[in-house]
C-alpha cells in the first residue's frame, strides 16, 4: 500500500471489450470502460483548472485505448483512439474511478442530458 491508498497488483487492457482492469492490493478488483475514463481524463482539457471548469465530454461511446504507457511507478499514461494522451492516472486516481465509477457514470449521463449532448 503507499503513503496514499491501495498499491496495484495488476493492470490489463482488454482491447475488445474497451476495459481496462486494475487490482490493487487491497483486493479492490475494477473494470473500467475506455469511455469512463476518456470523460473523468484527470487532464487539465477535461478537469480545467478547478471544480467549476471541469467540462462535458460528449461522443466518446466507441473511444478505443490504443496503448497504455508507465509513469515512473506512480501512474499510467493512457492513449486513446480519439488521440487524447494528455491525462496522467494515477494508482489513487484508478482507484477512486473504479470505486465510484456507479456515481461518476450517472453524474456523466444526466451533465450529457442536461446540455443536451450524446454519448454518439
Amino acid at each position: 500500500m503507499t503513503e496514499s491508498g491501495p498499491w496495484p497488483t495488476g493492470l490489463k487492457l482488454k482491447k475488445a471489450e474497451r476495459i481496462l482492469e486494475v487490482s490493487f492490493d487491497d483486493g479492490a478488483h475494477f473494470r473500467l470502460p475506455a469511455e469512463l475514463l476518456r470523460v473523468e481524463s484527470p487532464s487539465a482539457e477535461v478537469q480545467g483548472h478547478g471544480p467549476s471548469q471541469k467540462k462535458t465530454v460528449p461522443g466518446k461511446a466507441n473511444v478505443a485505448i490504443v496503448a497504455l504507457e508507465p509513469v515512473g511507478n506512480y501512474a499510467v499514461r493512457i492513449v486513446f483512439g480519439d488521440g487524447h494522451d494528455t491525462g496522467l492516472y494515477t494508482w489513487d486516481t484508478l482507484y477512486r474511478l473504479g470505486r465510484d465509477s456507479d456515481k461518476l457514470w450517472t453524474d456523466y449521463l444526466t451533465a450529457l442530458e442536461r446540455q443536451g449532448l450524446s454519448r454518439e
